[in-house]
Protein backbone atom coordinates (compact mmCIF):
# COMPACT_ATOMS: atom_id res chain seq x y z
CA UNK A 1 0.00 0.00 0.00
CA UNK A 2 1.20 3.46 -0.89
CA UNK A 3 0.54 6.55 1.25
CA UNK A 4 -1.61 9.09 -0.55
CA UNK A 5 -3.21 11.69 1.71
CA UNK A 6 -3.83 12.62 5.35
CA UNK A 7 -7.01 14.61 5.89
CA UNK A 8 -7.60 17.32 8.48
CA UNK A 9 -9.49 14.83 10.69
CA UNK A 10 -6.40 12.52 10.80
CA UNK A 11 -7.88 10.06 8.31
CA UNK A 12 -5.07 8.37 6.38
CA UNK A 13 -5.73 7.36 2.76
CA UNK A 14 -3.51 4.77 1.11
CA UNK A 15 -3.85 2.81 -2.12
CA UNK A 16 -2.64 -0.40 -3.70
CA UNK A 17 -0.86 -1.01 -6.96
CA UNK A 18 -3.20 -1.41 -9.91
CA UNK A 19 -4.38 -5.01 -10.03
CA UNK A 20 -4.37 -7.04 -13.26
CA UNK A 21 -8.10 -6.36 -13.71
CA UNK A 22 -7.51 -2.58 -13.60
CA UNK A 23 -8.86 -2.03 -10.10
CA UNK A 24 -7.15 -0.17 -7.28
CA UNK A 25 -7.91 -0.67 -3.59
CA UNK A 26 -8.16 2.60 -1.66
CA UNK A 27 -8.09 2.12 2.11
CA UNK A 28 -8.74 4.72 4.76
CA UNK A 29 -8.40 4.59 8.51
CA UNK A 30 -8.79 7.05 11.32
CA UNK A 31 -7.70 6.61 14.94
CA UNK A 32 -10.52 6.39 17.46
CA UNK A 33 -10.10 6.38 21.24
CA UNK A 34 -12.95 3.89 21.77
CA UNK A 35 -12.64 1.53 18.79
CA UNK A 36 -8.93 1.78 18.01
CA UNK A 37 -9.41 2.59 14.33
CA UNK A 38 -12.30 3.27 11.99
CA UNK A 39 -11.68 2.00 8.48
CA UNK A 40 -13.21 1.56 5.04
CA UNK A 41 -12.19 0.30 1.60
CA UNK A 42 -13.17 1.71 -1.78
CA UNK A 43 -12.31 0.01 -5.06
CA UNK A 44 -11.65 2.15 -8.11
CA UNK A 45 -12.71 2.73 -10.81
CA UNK A 46 -16.16 1.48 -9.75
CA UNK A 47 -16.20 3.42 -6.42
CA UNK A 48 -17.39 0.22 -4.72
CA UNK A 49 -17.28 0.52 -0.91
CA UNK A 50 -16.63 -2.46 1.38
CA UNK A 51 -15.66 -3.21 4.96
CA UNK A 52 -16.89 0.06 6.47
CA UNK A 53 -16.38 0.13 10.23
CA UNK A 54 -16.98 3.08 12.54
CA UNK A 55 -17.46 5.80 9.91
CA UNK A 56 -20.79 7.60 9.68
CA UNK A 57 -22.64 7.91 6.36
CA UNK A 58 -21.69 11.62 6.33
CA UNK A 59 -17.99 10.76 6.74
CA UNK A 60 -18.19 8.19 3.93
CA UNK A 61 -19.87 10.80 1.72
CA UNK A 62 -17.03 13.23 2.44
CA UNK A 63 -14.36 10.61 1.77
CA UNK A 64 -16.15 9.60 -1.40
CA UNK A 65 -15.96 13.20 -2.63
CA UNK A 66 -12.23 13.30 -1.85
CA UNK A 67 -11.62 10.02 -3.68
CA UNK A 68 -13.72 11.04 -6.67
CA UNK A 69 -11.88 14.35 -7.00
CA UNK A 70 -8.47 12.66 -6.82
CA UNK A 71 -9.19 9.31 -8.50
CA UNK A 72 -7.26 10.27 -11.62
CA UNK A 73 -4.16 10.77 -9.45
CA UNK A 74 -4.69 7.60 -7.44
CA UNK A 75 -5.08 5.54 -10.63
CA UNK A 76 -1.95 7.08 -12.11
CA UNK A 77 0.12 6.61 -8.95
CA UNK A 78 -1.13 3.02 -8.65
CA UNK A 79 0.41 2.29 -12.06
CA UNK A 80 3.70 4.03 -11.23
CA UNK A 81 4.52 2.69 -7.76
CA UNK A 82 2.97 5.40 -5.62
CA UNK A 83 3.48 9.15 -5.41
CA UNK A 84 7.21 8.90 -4.67
CA UNK A 85 7.81 7.07 -7.96
CA UNK A 86 5.37 9.01 -10.16
CA UNK A 87 7.11 10.73 -13.02
CA UNK A 88 6.57 14.46 -13.32
CA UNK A 89 5.48 15.11 -9.72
Amino acid sequence: MYPFLTLDDDTEIVHSEMYADGTVKVYMEKPDAKDGFHHATCFLPAYRWEDIFGFTPAEIERYSEVIQSTAHLILRFAQEGGFDHAAGF
